[in-house]
């Protein structure tokens, strides 16, 4: 009988839970051959969250939670669960019920195919505005265009993994992670579940804009060189402008007329300085990831927890 871990990072999820639970429970009875333990990882949770995981635990003991000494982010709440598991199987989802546990069932027959990864695409953005799924859209297609790494714009974090995709994915130790494209990054055979997209079922999202755009600049910013060669680009650019500015200062000089340098030099310095900024702000987006590695402190801290010690690998 293969176990599996079902890996739910929950941020104020208190009104969701109970629907989470019953519905991920009689899902998992219906699933051949498989052990199921359910990993919650509370991110720092400031409603009742962690009393209903508590809750669940002392009636349910395939039922374990890691609790955060406050709130990290969902990377990290991810991490922290692949970290934790040790099932020969390891599923992500969230608590909201936007990712159905009703696909586990097709997940799981993916992996009996050979397929090392059964991961959730969406086919719609029912539920979101037209703004953030447009915003969404350009910044998957723009990401794919710069980045080493190929994101579908459906794809979710909700996927079911063997425990080598698992290794593979914890060995990259990066701090600043953005796991969709580590997910694309380490490969494997993946097969892609369709469905369509679904609201909360209780609760609020988490998303707001400012978290989006901090979202795509890791993303791009972990998997793209492009903009540290911008400035490159830009210097090329102004430099062939400059000569062609002053070929045409000269000919209008030839000509009799007599250009104003004032304006001309107050356009060359506005462009210098402005491509100056420009370079130093992507020159210090990199080296604020590169302090943030060589910092070297830890993605979370765990607060309290119900996890074996020895269960993690």
């Amino acid at each position: 009988m293969k176990t599996l871990d079902l890996i739910i990072p929950c941020y104020n999820e208190e009104a969701v839970l109970p629907l989470f639970y019953e519905a991920v429970r009689k899902t998992l009875a219906a699933l051949p051959d498989c052990r199921a333990t359910l990993l919650f990882v509370d991110d720092g949770s400031t409603d009742g969250t962690l009393q209903v995981l508590k809750a669940f635990a002392a009636r349910d003991g395939a039922v374990r939670y890691l609790s955060f000494s406050r709130n990290f982010g969902k990377e990290a709440a991810m991490l922290a669960g692949l970290r934790a598991s040790g099932g020969d199987l390891v599923a992500i989802m969230d608590a909201d019920l936007q990712h159905s546990p009703a696909l586990l069932l097709p997940m799981l027959q993916a992996i009996e195919e050979g397929y090392d990864v059964a991961a959730a695409k969406r086919t719609d953005r029912t539920g979101e505005t037209r703004l953030k799924s447009r915003l969404s859209d350009a910044f998957y297609h723009a990401a794919n265009k710069i980045t080493q790494v190929e994101i579908d714009p459906g794809a979710q974090d909700f996927r079911l993994m063997t425990r080598p995709v698992v290794n593979a994915v914890l060995s990259l130790c990066e701090h600043r992670r953005f796991t969709k494209g580590i997910f694309s990054f380490v490969g494997f055979r993946t097969k892609w579940i369709a469905h369509e997209n679904t609201v909360r079922a209780a609760g609020e999202t988490k998303w707001n804009y400012r978290k989006l755009w901090a979202y795509a600049v890791d993303g791009v910013l972990g998997y793209s060189d492009l903009p540290l060669k911008l400035p490159f680009y830009a210097g090329a650019f102004l430099l062939c402008a400059a000569v062609v500015y002053a070929v045409v200062l000269l000919i209008v000089r030839l000509c009799g007329a007599v250009p104003s340098a004032v304006h001309a030099v107050l356009v060359v310095l506005l462009l210098l300085g402005g491509a100056v900024l420009c370079a130093l702000g992507v020159l210090g987006a990199y080296l604020a990831r590169v302090y943030c590695e060589v910092k070297n402190r830890p993605d979370y801290i765990i607060r309290e927890t119900n996890v074996p010690p020895q269960r993690g690998r």
